[in-house]
């Protein structure tokens, strides 16, 4: 079963987000208080899986979910390999929309400042909320058998 470990946010682009365990997520907008919220971007959302933190992990570096910025952590689900279009649900209400996979880096952020290295480049994932609704941390998280 793929579910949320994290649902995190932080009030400054730049920095580590806090793991709230549990955020609303709005229409259109992002995570309700969270600094990359807002309307009119493809980027409303970032999802990290465990997996990719564990990477770090094995590297020796000391991470945990929300280090890497991202609003949910998941486990049980290969994110990096959805199609962009392909529409995620979470919890009982949300519907989130893959719109990018990967970015690219700044030297500027948190964790890049503090390790000198980032995995949101080649394993974020970046999705548009197409419903809104509460999550939690053990939310499941599926792909939708219709795939929209």
């Amino acid at each position: 079963m793929a579910r949320i470990i994290a649902v995190c946010k932080s009030e400054e682009k730049g920095t580590k987000k806090q793991d709230v365990k549990e955020g609303l997520f709005k229409q259109d907008y992002g995570l309700v208080d969270d600094a990359h919220a807002g309307c009119c971007t493809h980027r409303q959302v970032s999802l990290l899986a465990t997996d990719s933190i564990n990477k770090m992990r094995s590297l020796g570096f000391d991470v945990n979910p929300g280090d890497f910025a991202e609003n949910l952590t998941t486990e049980g689900i290969d994110l990096v390999s959805l199609p962009i279009g392909t529409h995620i649900s979470v919890g009982k209400q949300v519907i989130l929309e893959v719109t990018q996979i990967g970015k690219e880096c700044h030297s500027g952020c948190a964790i890049y400042r503090q390790i000198g290295k980032c995995i949101m480049p080649k394993e974020g994932v970046f999705a548009r909320v197409i419903r809104g609704g509460s999550v939690r941390t053990g939310d499941q998280i599926g792909i939708r058998k219709d795939g929209k």
